[in-house]
């Protein structure tokens, strides 16, 4: 049995969203996705906000920017619509909160990482207009990753074994998950272009974000680290005066901030990361932001099943059967269907909630 906030789709993780804003009296907007969802279902990026545009503050919190990874923060963004004393106390500190339901809906219904265009959304935010990153690694092991045939067949192993022993095993997550644009049926592949979900967050950002003057994001993740612990990752750029408030905020209890650019978080450097919206759109305020990763199964498991799901979306040729299989494997990578597991998501989430709320208040 699911703890509370938790759904089994995408079509119920909305309908629980939707109802629990209705019932939170929060202002409802949606954004209508251009394809239908894996059961037919209308998808849309659906956006609440409690709190009004004169809040000096602004709370952003996400899920779904990896698609499959939404029924954790969906869940998180349910359960905070019903804490009636939490959001009183946010508008008591002059905070506003918005909660952005599916960013990747389509990720999200078909139970993939990606969007509907293959591209992953948290490598997407780069110039477009200027040459494109390189990642040299990526490419040495393209053929690697998605081989010919699947299942690959133990020389495909030993090739990446031999490149992580020649390289190390960080320079071999380094190289998978950093991000890519020369492949686009490859893994963390960044795109040509920007993707609908990246022009749609733009427009929720300079809608909603453009009065406050301190703005805060937690973006709710799945899939790195140990399983059920939420690790707090900066996501905003690494000055000292962020780093330092952030690590105050989200520090106070007890708790580690880690970042990417000095090497403390279970993640690989990255290039096109999301948050860089915040500053280009909301270029007022002073921005403090996380992303919020839940551990599920180990690396190894997780990037097995990510290898799979693009090797099935680039192969409709193959049996049926292998393609379920690759579904429910990336199901269980993301989202771990228990009750432990789904309890210390939420607790966790309402803590970097509150933390945020406490922050940005300068309580």
């Amino acid at each position: 049995m699911p703890e509370a906030g938790f759904a089994q789709t995408y079509r119920q993780a909305r309908q629980l969203f939707l109802s629990a804003a209705g019932a939170a009296g929060a202002t409802v907007q949606t954004y209508a996705h251009p394809l239908p969802g894996a059961e037919g279902e209308a998808l849309a990026m659906d956006v609440a906000r409690s709190g009004g545009f004169d809040a000096p503050a602004l709370l952003v919190v996400s899920s779904a920017c990896h698609g499959v990874e939404g029924f954790a923060g969906s869940a998180v963004q349910n359960v905070l619509l019903a804490e009636a004393a939490l959001r009183a106390d946010a508008q008591a500190a002059g905070v506003a909160l918005l909660l952005i339901h599916a960013l990747n809906p389509h990720g999200f219904s078909h139970q993939r990482r990606v969007t509907h265009e293959g591209v992953d959304l948290n490598r997407n935010w780069v110039d477009f207009t200027q040459p494109l990153p390189a990642n040299p690694g990526y490419d040495a092991i393209a053929q690697l990753l998605l081989p010919e045939r699947w299942p690959p067949g133990p020389e495909v192993q030993a090739g990446l074994q031999a490149y992580a022993a020649a390289h190390g095993p960080r320079a071999l997550q380094q190289a998978v998950s950093g991000g890519q644009y020369r492949h686009p049926q490859g893994l963390f592949y960044g795109g040509a272009a920007p993707t609908w979900s990246h022009l749609t967050l733009r427009r929720v950002l300079r809608q909603h974000g453009r009065g406050c003057r301190r703005l805060a994001w937690i973006d709710l993740h799945t899939g790195l680290g140990p399983s059920g612990h939420g690790e707090r990752i900066l996501a905003a750029r690494p000055d000292p005066a962020t780093v330092q408030r952030a690590r105050a905020w989200w520090g106070a209890d007890g708790g580690r901030v880690t970042a990417l650019h000095d090497g403390s978080s279970s993640s690989s450097e990255l290039e096109g990361m999301m948050w860089q919206a915040a500053y280009d759109e909301c270029p007022q305020a002073e921005f403090t932001g996380i992303a919020l990763e839940y551990g599920t199964l180990p690396l190894e498991v997780t990037l097995a099943a990510l290898r799979a799901d693009h090797w099935h979306a680039a192969h409709p040729e193959a049996p049926a059967e292998g393609r379920e299989q690759a579904r429910r494997a990336m199901r269980a990578a993301f989202y771990v269907e228990t009750p432990e597991w789904q309890q210390q998501v939420l607790a966790q989430g309402l803590a970097a909630v509150r933390l945020a709320v406490a922050g940005l208040s300068g309580a």
